[in-house]
């Protein structure tokens, strides 16, 4: 047996710092940060250049727009649009989304 070899389980960069951003409870805020790129991504760059902000407190998305009928329009979507932001980030992150 070769004595340099450890007998630790060899982890994923991945797996570690899954690790280190539960252990220091730092996932609410990287999905604060995160769900400002999964909007764009998952709403295209129509409505990115109406958006003014985006910002994630507890599972409520609070997302700023420049027009009002685009507001309106997106708010008969709103469901379809956190599912498909929640499939996005891979967790059930949004529960309830508000434009203003």
């Amino acid at each position: 047996m070769n004595p340099n070899k450890r007998n630790q389980k060899e982890s994923t960069l991945s797996e570690v710092l899954g690790q280190f951003i539960e252990v220091n409870r730092l996932q609410a805020g990287m999905n604060q940060v995160n769900i400002k790129d999964a909007w764009f991504e998952v709403m295209g760059n129509g409505v990115k250049s109406y958006t003014k902000d985006v910002v994630l407190r507890g599972s409520t998305l609070y997302v700023s727009l420049t027009s009002s009928v685009l507001r309106e329009e997106l708010s008969h979507g709103r469901q379809k649009i956190i599912e498909m932001l929640n499939e996005h980030m891979r967790a059930d992150v949004v529960k309830q989304l508000n434009f203003y």
